[in-house]
């Protein structure tokens, strides 16, 4: 066995910072002047609602969260109280802004706020009254696989992926919106009468901070707009061959103006409480708000989010690229310019594998002691776990895989088991890349980390090893906030250049070069791609839960 020096060198191998890799710029930002300005950001997330506000340099200088209700009214449901998310963000904005008076900062001090959020998630309204209609149905819900299969079969069906770059699934906004005027009698009415109001988290939230009918703020921006499959990836405009085939008539319902992501202007301002009259001037979905918050500008440039499941955006420019490898297009940001486009993959399970081990198995007590057990021994000891607990998602999409693990000898322990499990997030995220610059054609330099288990050295330097190339993690790892802090402080002239917005949050990061060979990255990726194929087929076509 190895002895405690040894598990504890080997859980923490050491990254090297990245100011000391050659080639690094030591940044240009002013920052005497920079500390003096701030810009708040509202960070409406899956099941929790933050506040922060952030210097302009992009430290988090105060902050307050407060997590909301998830409901599940039936298998595969999920939803959300519309009026719960708005109490929530005034509740954090309140608490934090408390904070920040109190370190001896003025409410003047604040520039401007920006709005980073969950996306697709589906809220509707009655346009006379402000009243939602409906829970807002969130965006891992699944009650519409029988609706997209049916939606599968229509003619022009096939076009959709060439014009807003999303396939048909259960998780765009078109087909939630489907279910509510298909199944809510209140919904299905306002539509008839003409005062039907549809939005995305955004525009809700911004709809309500603007003080609601009163000033009637009806936008989105860009990037929340590309996930409903109604905008035209190409023209970022609603796109009637979308809407028709959804069978929306827009005489009868309501659909938010898209803007830029950045923008002085078309976000309105604060109507009421502690910071009534600051102006709102950014708004990015929040895989979007990740990548600016990574200061993913050029093409070539990826960033990866470790949570529950992981979701890799991938820079591709100023034109969109339509996968051909499984993967989706979006749009990444839009500063007032011409927008710039994104593909993104997604991993089922990263995080929720870890919980797995602890919940379901007992292996840790804690989910931050797995790198402790992967370390206790010296490699997955021939085991290979697909995690392929619903199917598996991007680039693979095989829906009848279940969680398989190969390898297991009488000599298998529950560190071979923790390490291969930490493994098989780094392989789909390997296989993510490779589809990414198939399609692309950018050449991938390094991979900009953030996430929960980016704070495992052990699996960070796994996934350097991995994929090749270095991998690049943030000492400050809320770069989903400070994105969406950045396009509201961009938009009004905190900062003044798009090069400026590259030095932010660049001090004390950490680089994970690899320190395996080619050849041995290849050989692991090789079992990782048997074991894939032998998982599928677990599930029967006339298996209604999988089970036997």
């Amino acid at each position: 066995m190895p002895t405690e020096e040894q598990i504890s060198s080997a859980a923490n191998p050491q990254p090297v910072p990245k100011a000391d890799v050659a080639g690094s710029d030591g940044g240009h930002l002013d920052e005497t002047k920079l500390e003096k300005f701030f810009i708040g950001s509202i960070d409406q997330g899956t099941t929790s609602t933050r506040f922060i506000i952030f210097d302009g340099v992009g430290h988090p200088v105060a902050s307050h969260q407060v997590e909301f209700t998830q409901m599940y009214p039936q298998s595969g449901w999920h939803e959300h109280d519309p009026r719960e998310i708005i109490e929530s963000v005034y509740d954090c904005i309140e608490h934090a802004t408390k904070k920040f008076i109190d370190q001896g900062h003025e409410i003047s001090d604040i520039k401007a706020i920006g709005i980073t959020n969950q996306r697709e998630t589906t809220v509707v309204w009655d346009t006379k009254t402000g009243e939602p209609l409906h829970n807002a149905i969130a965006w891992p819900d699944t009650r519409t696989k029988g609706m997209v299969r049916d939606l599968k079969e229509r003619d022009g069906a096939e076009d959709l992926l060439q014009i807003c770059g999303l396939p048909l699934s259960t998780y765009p906004s078109s087909v939630k919106l489907l279910w509510l005027l298909r199944n809510v009698e209140s919904v299905q009415k306002a539509y008839e009468e003409g005062r039907l109001s549809f939005g995305t988290m955004d525009t809700w939230i911004l709809w309500n901070l603007n003080g609601g009918l009163e000033k009637d703020v009806f936008v989105t921006d860009a990037t929340n707009a590309s996930r409903t499959m109604f905008m035209n990836l190409h023209t970022v405009k609603y796109d009637d061959t979308l809407l028709d085939f959804f069978g929306l008539d827009t005489k009868k319902i309501r659909l938010p103006k898209i803007v830029p992501s950045a923008c002085p202007d078309s976000f309105g301002s604060m109507a009421s409480g502690i910071l009534k009259g600051i102006r709102i001037a950014g708004c990015l979905g929040d895989q979007s708000a990740a990548l600016v918050g990574q200061q993913g500008f050029s093409p070539g440039c990826a960033k990866n989010t470790y949570g529950t499941g992981c979701f890799l955006l991938y820079n591709v420019g100023d034109k969109p690229v339509i996968s051909n490898h499984g993967l989706l297009a979006t749009v990444a940001y839009h500063f007032g310019r011409k927008p710039v486009y994104a593909l993104e993959g997604s991993i089922a399970v990263a995080g929720s594998g870890v919980k797995f081990l602890m919940n379901n198995l007992g292996f840790i007590t804690h989910s931050d002691k797995i790198s402790d057990l992967a370390a206790s021994v010296e490699d997955n000891g021939g085991c290979v776990f697909v995690t392929a607990f619903s199917g598996l998602f991007a680039p693979y999409w095989i829906d009848d895989a279940k969680g398989t693990i190969f390898g297991i000898t009488q000599h298998t322990e529950r560190g071979h088991i923790a390490r291969a499990t930490l493994e098989a997030t780094c392989f789909q995220t390997k296989a993510i890349l490779d589809a990414m610059e198939r399609d692309s054609g950018h050449r991938l330099a390094e991979l900009a980390v953030d996430g929960g288990m980016s704070n495992s050295n052990l699996c960070m330097q796994t996934q350097a090893n991995i994929i090749g190339i270095p991998v690049d993690r943030p000492a400050m790892r809320e770069t989903t906030s400070l994105g969406a802090a950045i396009a509201a402080g961009f938009a009004v002239d905190i900062w003044k250049e798009f090069d400026e917005l590259k030095e932010i949050n660049q001090k004390d990061r950490m680089i994970f070069q690899p320190s395996i060979s080619k050849e041995e990255s290849a050989k692991m990726f090789k079992k990782w791609g048997r074991a894939v194929e032998m998982c599928r087929g677990w599930l029967d076509s006339d298996e209604s839960n999988g089970d036997f």
